[in-house]
């Protein structure tokens, strides 16, 4: 800070720019916060800037008791139960959300041969922030297998996606944004009589 007031005069410790910044509001409120995390839900409260804007799709790190977890917001809940993509803070009355920080996906995968009998599904435990790729083959413990498609999340779609289903070589998403992910068993069959 170069310069105290109303609007800070600052330099970028980087590369020496000067611009003014507004000094952030210090009023908070305290917020209802509903996060849901694989199938279950439990209540906690979040310090909310008054002159914050929400809307669904953001993200922001959580304090509970128990942990600190990074959350989307999933829906906003104003007074007499209405809802909204986005609203003030000052209106919002409970802030609706799904943990992202670490995800259960959902997955479908298909045996090696064309068989459709052995299809089986299965739940990873990832970080949210892991990327799955069409046309690559992950491990995780005994797993092994080749990414062939994947359904994206409903409030995932201001994140940089186009359709719902991708499928295409190369086609990118990443874990917290899985709604269902198809692979192929790439774990070996192979055999030995001895």
């Amino acid at each position: 800070m170069l310069k105290p007031g109303g609007q800070l005069t600052v330099r970028c410790t980087e590369c020496d720019h000067v611009h003014k910044e507004r000094v952030p509001s210090s009023e908070t409120h305290d917020r209802d916060v509903v996060v849901s995390q694989e199938g279950d839900s439990f209540k906690a409260t979040a310090q909310v800037p008054v002159d914050e804007k929400l809307r669904t799709g953001e993200e922001f790190l959580l304090e509970t008791e128990e942990a600190v977890m990074t959350v989307r917001i999933t829906s906003l809940e104003l007074a007499d139960n209405e809802r909204a993509e986005s609203a003030a803070a000052a209106d919002v009355e409970t802030i609706w959300t799904r943990a992202v920080g670490n995800v259960a996906v959902d997955v479908t995968m298909h045996p090696q041969d064309t068989g459709r009998e052995d299809t089986r599904s299965l739940k990873l435990h990832v970080p949210g922030d892991y990327e799955f790729v069409v046309g690559e083959t992950d491990e995780f413990g005994d797993e092994k297998f080749t990414v062939n498609g994947f359904i994206v999340r409903e409030d995932a779609f201001d994140h940089g996606y186009e359709f719902e289903r991708m499928d295409h070589p190369g086609d990118t998403v990443r874990a917290k944004d899985v709604k269902r992910l198809y692979v192929k068993d790439e774990t070996s069959t192979a055999w030995s009589a001895w």
